[in-house]
C-alpha cells in the first residue's frame, strides 16, 4: 500500500517521476482525458443553462477502475498532469472519477521535472483552479456547438462526413485569402542600377537612389537607359560619408509559438512533429550521472520570462566558456494578452550541453534541445556590433549611395541568429572602403537590373503560426492541432512547406465565408480567445460567455438552414460526357481530392477519376502529364502514355527543358524508404 498516489497524464512523464521519489509513493498515468463529450450527439443540455454531458471515454473503463483501486488504497492522492488549461481539466475530472472534493489540496504542477522540482512542488500542493478548468470547458461547449450545428450544413450541401470547426475553418480562410491574393496579383516592372566602383582596386557597389538629393524610381527601361546615357562618362564624386555602429539584440528565449517557428524554418519540423519532440524533453530522458530527467522547461507557453536560479546558471556558462564581456544580463517583456504561468522554454540543467548528451538523445531530440538550449544560452548575451559605413556618391546630378557593415563582435551570434520567414541581408558583411569627401572613385562597370513585384508568398506552417498568434486566433496549445486538423480533413495540403487550399477546401471556406461571416472571422475568433482569457482570470462567468454567444448563433443556423435548403452549389461541368447515358460529367469532391460524376444521379452513378493535368510536356515523350495523388494526399507527376510506351513517373513537377534523370530519383526514393525502416527498427530495439 502507498503512503501517496501521485496521477500525471503519461507513462514517461510517470516512469521519470517515479525514480525521485521513495518506495511509498506511487506514480501512474492516466492517458490523457478521461471524461469527454459523447461523440453519438451534441452531449450539452441546452434547456438547462448549457450543462455539458460527460461520459467516461470508450476503452478507458479499466484503466478508471484502476486508478479508482489505487486512490482507495493511497493516504494522499496529488493530480499532477500538465500544468496549463487542459491538464487542469484533465485534473479535475480525476477528481470527480475518484470522489476527491472540490475543495481537497490535491493539485500538484511542474513547470520542469527535475528531481529538486518534482519534490518541491509536492510539498506545495493547491487546490484545483476552477477558473482555469471552466476557461477549458468554455472552449470545449463553444467548439462542440459550432461543429456540431455548422457540419450538416456541409454535409447537405457539399459532401457528407465534412466537418467545421471553429478555430480551424478561420485557418483555412486565411490560407484561402492568402491564394486569392495570389491569383489576382498583377506583378509591376521595376528597376535598379547598380555601379560597381573601385577605390585603389578595392572594388564595391553603389545603387543608384535619384537626382538633386531626390528620390526616384525606375519602372521602364527607357528610364534607365536614358540615366545610363546622362553618366556614362561622368565622374563618381563622393559628397559625404558617415561612419556609425550598429547593434542587435539576440531574440529571446523560446515561446510555444517561436519554437515551433524555428523548428520549421530551422530543422523542417512540421508543428506536430516538434510538439511531439518537446513533449519527450520536457517529460524525461536518460543521461548520464542524472538518471532520467526532463531536459527543457514546460513546452505550452507564450512567456518569455525566465528564473532567476536559470538566469545565474547562464551567467555562469558563458562567462567560463566565452568570457566576461560576452554576458549580459537580459529580461525581456512578455507581450500584452500573455498568459504568464510558466517561464519560457529552457534546458532544466545548463550544464548538460548538447553535444554531451547527444549519444543520449534520438536525433530528433538532439536537433530539437540544441536549437532550445542555443537559444537560451544566446539571450543572456551580448548584443553582437557592426561596424557601417555610408556613402553618398554623385555622378553628374545623379546620385547613387553606398552602404557596407563589418561585424566587429560576434557576442551572441557566437551561438544562435534567428531565422526569419523572408530572408534579408541584414547579418552579411558588406564591404565599402574608406572613403574621402570629394575625391573621385573609379567606374568598372553599371549593372541595370530588371524586377518585378512579386505576390506575397503563401502560408508555410512557421508563418501560418506566426499568423495566428499575431491575430489572436487560438493559443500555443492549439496551434499544432489546428494546423495537423486542417490537413487532415484534406482542406489545405502541402506542397514542398507551403499551405495551399485544395478544392474541397476552397468550396467548403466560400460555404461558410458567405453564410457564417459573423463566426468564420478573424476579430470574432480572437474576442472569444480574449474572454476564455477573462474566465481563466475569474473576471467572468463561462456560462455567460456561451449563454451571449448561443442565442444569436442558432437563429443564424436556422436562418442559413432555410435559406439553402433549395440552393444547389454551382458544380463545374466538364467537355466530358458519360459513357452511360451522355450527359456533361461534373466535378465532386471525394475524401482524396476532385473526381467525376455524371449529374444524372441517382439514375445513372457513373463515376470515373478526375485528371488534373499540367501546362509542361513529359521531358521523355513529349505527351501530356497528369498530377495523381498518394492515398497521404502527397502530389506525384506521370506521363500519359506510362505505361504503354513511356517511363515518366516523378515525385517533382517537372520544369520546360528540364531532363529527367531516373537514377537520381530512384536514389531519393530508396533513401526515403531506408530511413523509415531505419526509425522502425529503432523504436522496436527501444
Amino acid at each position: 500500500m502507498a503512503d501517496k498516489l501521485i496521477i500525471v497524464e503519461s507513462p514517461s512523464k510517470a516512469n521519470t517521476i517515479k525514480k525521485f521519489l521513495g518506495n511509498n509513493v506511487k506514480v501512474v498515468a492516466s492517458m490523457g482525458h478521461v471524461r469527454d463529450l459523447p461523440k453519438s450527439k451534441l452531449g450539452i443540455d441546452v434547456e438547462h443553462d448549457f450543462e455539458p454531458q460527460y461520459i467516461n471515454i470508450r476503452g478507458k473503463a479499466k484503466l478508471i477502475n484502476s486508478l479508482k483501486k489505487d486512490a482507495k488504497s493511497a493516504k494522499t492522492v496529488y493530480l499532477a498532469t500538465d500544468p496549463d488549461r487542459e491538464g487542469e481539466a484533465i485534473a479535475w475530472h480525476l477528481a470527480y472519477l475518484l470522489g476527491i472534493p472540490e475543495d481537497e489540496v490535491c493539485r500538484v504542477t511542474f513547470n520542469e521535472i527535475t528531481k529538486e522540482t518534482v519534490k518541491e512542488s509536492i510539498k506545495h500542493p493547491r487546490k484545483i483552479d476552477k477558473n482555469l478548468t471552466d476557461a477549458q470547458q468554455a472552449r470545449r461547449v463553444l467548439d462542440r456547438i459550432v461543429g456540431y450545428k455548422i457540419s450538416p450544413i456541409l454535409w447537405k450541401k457539399v459532401k457528407r462526413g465534412l466537418s467545421a470547426g471553429r478555430v480551424q475553418s478561420v485557418a483555412v480562410k486565411l490560407i484561402v485569402d492568402r491564394e486569392n491574393e495570389i491569383t489576382a496579383f498583377i506583378p509591376e516592372e521595376y528597376w535598379n542600377i547598380y555601379a560597381e566602383l573601385s577605390k585603389n582596386n578595392e572594388k564595391f557597389i553603389a545603387k543608384f537612389y535619384g537626382k538633386d538629393g531626390k528620390k526616384l524610381e525606375l519602372h521602364k527601361k527607357e528610364e534607365v537607359d536614358e540615366i545610363i546615357k546622362n553618366i556614362e562618362n561622368g565622374k563618381y564624386i563622393v559628397r559625404d560619408v558617415k561612419k556609425g555602429e550598429k547593434k542587435r539584440t539576440p531574440a529571446p528565449p523560446f515561446t510555444t509559438s517561436t519554437m515551433q517557428q524555428e523548428a520549421s524554418r530551422k530543422l523542417g519540423f512540421p508543428i506536430r512533429k516538434t510538439m511531439q519532440v518537446a513533449q519527450g524533453l520536457y517529460e524525461g530522458v536518460k543521461v548520464p550521472d542524472k538518471g532520467t530527467v526532463g531536459l527543457i522547461t514546460y513546452m505550452r507557453t507564450d512567456s518569455t520570462r525566465i528564473s532567476e536560479e536559470a538566469r545565474a546558471a547562464a551567467k555562469v556558462q558563458i562567462t567560463q566558456k566565452y568570457g566576461e564581456k560576452y554576458y549580459e544580463n537580459r529580461y525581456y517583456k512578455t507581450k500584452s494578452g500573455a498568459q504568464d504561468a510558466h517561464e519560457g522554454i529552457r534546458p532544466t540543467y545548463i550544464d548538460l550541453e548538447p553535444e554531451s548528451i547527444k549519444d543520449s538523445l534520438t536525433p530528433d531530440q538532439y536537433k530539437l534541445y540544441r536549437l532550445i538550449y542555443n537559444r537560451f544560452i544566446a539571450s543572456q548575451m551580448a548584443q553582437a556590433i557592426y561596424d557601417t559605413i555610408s556613402a553618398n556618391i554623385d555622378v553628374n546630378t545623379y546620385n547613387f549611395k553606398a552602404n557596407g557593415q563589418t561585424l566587429k563582435f560576434k557576442g551572441f551570434m557566437s551561438v544562435y541568429v534567428e531565422d526569419k520567414d523572408i530572408k534579408t541581408n541584414e547579418d552579411e558583411e558588406t564591404k565599402v572602403p574608406e572613403l574621402q569627401i570629394g575625391e573621385e572613385v573609379k567606374k568598372e562597370k553599371l549593372n541595370p537590373k530588371q524586377s518585378f513585384t512579386e505576390p506575397p508568398p503563401r502560408y508555410t506552417e512557421a508563418s501560418l503560426v506566426k499568423a495566428l498568434e499575431e491575430k489572436g486566433i487560438g493559443r500555443p496549445s492549439t496551434y499544432a492541432t489546428i494546423i495537423s486538423t486542417i490537413i487532415d480533413r484534406r482542406y489545405i495540403q502541402k506542397e514542398q512547406k507551403q499551405l495551399v487550399p485544395t478544392e474541397l477546401g476552397k468550396v467548403v471556406n466560400k460555404l461558410l465565408v458567405e453564410n457564417f461571416k459573423e463566426i468564420i472571422n478573424v476579430e470574432f475568433t480572437a474576442d472569444i480567445e480574449n474572454q476564455f482569457d477573462e474566465i481563466a482570470e475569474g473576471k467572468e462567468p463561462w456560462k455567460q460567455v456561451i449563454r451571449e454567444f448561443y442565442t444569436p448563433f442558432e437563429q443564424e443556423v436556422e436562418k442559413v438552414d432555410k435559406e439553402l435548403e433549395h440552393v444547389k452549389l454551382e458544380e463545374e461541368v466538364t467537355d466530358i460526357p458519360c459513357e452511360k447515358c451522355g450527359r456533361m460529367m461534373v466535378v465532386k469532391y471525394g475524401r482524396y481530392g476532385k473526381f467525376l460524376a455524371c449529374p444524372g444521379y441517382p439514375e445513372c452513378k457513373n463515376v470515373k477519376p478526375y485528371v488534373e493535368k499540367i501546362d509542361v510536356p513529359c521531358p521523355v515523350c513529349g505527351g501530356e502529364v497528369h498530377v495523381r495523388k498518394t492515398k497521404r494526399g502527397k502530389n506525384y507527376y506521370i506521363c500519359e502514355n506510362n505505361p504503354k510506351s513511356c517511363n515518366y513517373i516523378s515525385w517533382n513537377k517537372p520544369k520546360p527543358g528540364e531532363k529527367w534523370e531516373p537514377e537520381k530519383e530512384a536514389k531519393k526514393t530508396t533513401k526515403r524508404k531506408t530511413r523509415k525502416k531505419r526509425k522502425v527498427i529503432n523504436n522496436h530495439r527501444k
